[in-house]
């Protein structure tokens, strides 16, 4: 089955655990509506080729487990948008959850899209259930305190922040929890695909950042210039966007050469090339001189 569709079908499977006959239809719809339909899927695509680079021996814990992290992408999303963050009313070119849905219903179904991501990784491992522990503390570390995902967005509640703390806590802790479950759910040890996480991650943040001085909003499926309305910590304000586009050019390289020597070591630098161009297109550095964003300070 194409990666794609492998993606799909685990996530599928895995909202239809939360509509099953008794559960509020509400907020059903509402975990359904922030799920589908998807981005790119970046995060799944990654942990299924890190797998696949490691033998894939059990293809059912690791489609629960890219599913999950999908899952926990998506609940980041739900709670990123709502009105005490971003109040965005857009995700991926349809009204936000909460604009959707109510805010109400958004905490909520981002809540329980954290919940079913554990559910859906605990009921994947019954071929594998010794793989269970690491697995969950490696996804469980990319969510949480004190550096995962719920980190980097508490960060914007402070006063103040390390510009490399905050994009490593927000995006690059989930990226570098997908390559190291990837590997764990084949049986490989994760801490060998760490950095090619962490890179890849930390250059999805400064693309963000870019993408919304840049990119066409339609395109983008959600409003830009949030960062500079919001004062939240940007590449683009703190280098210029000549900088920030230069740092992503560097951190996309630094991702590629971190790919372990493996059988699919040239289709995993393939994607990452793929992906680096489909954020930043390379015309972008052109434009990028005729935009006044000075760097800060």
């Amino acid at each position: 089955m194409e990666t794609l569709s492998r993606i799909e079908h685990a996530l599928q499977a895995a909202v239809q655990l939360a509509e099953a006959p008794g559960s509020p239809p509400r907020l059903a719809a509402a975990m359904r509506h922030a799920v589908f339909p998807g981005g790119a899927r970046i995060r799944p695509q990654l942990c299924l080729a890190v797998a696949r680079a490691c033998g894939d021996d059990d293809p059912g814990l690791t489609d629960a487990t890219a599913a999950a992290i999908e899952l926990l992408h998506c609940a980041s999303l739900v709670h990123d948008d709502l009105p005490c963050f971003d109040d965005s009313p857009l995700r991926r070119g349809q009204p936000a959850v909460h604009a959707a849905f109510g805010e109400r219903l958004a905490v909520l179904g981002g809540d329980g899209l954290i919940v079913l991501a554990f559910q859906v990784l605990a009921m994947g491992g019954t071929r594998s259930p010794l793989r269970l522990p690491r697995l969950m503390a490696t996804v469980a570390h990319g969510v949480g305190a004190p550096h995962g995902i719920t980190a980097g967005q508490a960060w914007e509640c402070e006063p103040r922040v390390a510009l490399s703390d905050y994009q490593r806590a927000k995006t690059g802790a989930l990226f570098a929890a997908a390559t190291m479950a990837g590997a764990e759910a084949a049986g490989a040890p994760g801490d060998t695909w760490r950095a090619l996480g962490e890179w890849l991650g930390e250059a999805y943040q400064v693309a963000d950042d870019v993408r919304d001085v840049m990119a066409d909003p339609v395109q983008l499926g959600k409003p830009v210039g949030r960062d500079r309305a919001l004062g939240r910590p940007s590449s683009a304000t703190e280098q210029g966007l000549d900088g920030a586009i230069a740092h992503f050019d560097r951190l996309v390289a630094c991702a590629i050469e971190a790919v372990p020597p493996c059988r699919g070591a040239p289709q995993l630098r393939a994607l990452v090339h793929a992906e680096g161009e489909r954020l930043v297109p390379r015309a972008w550095g052109h434009r990028a001189r005729r935009l006044a964003v000075p760097a800060a300070g």
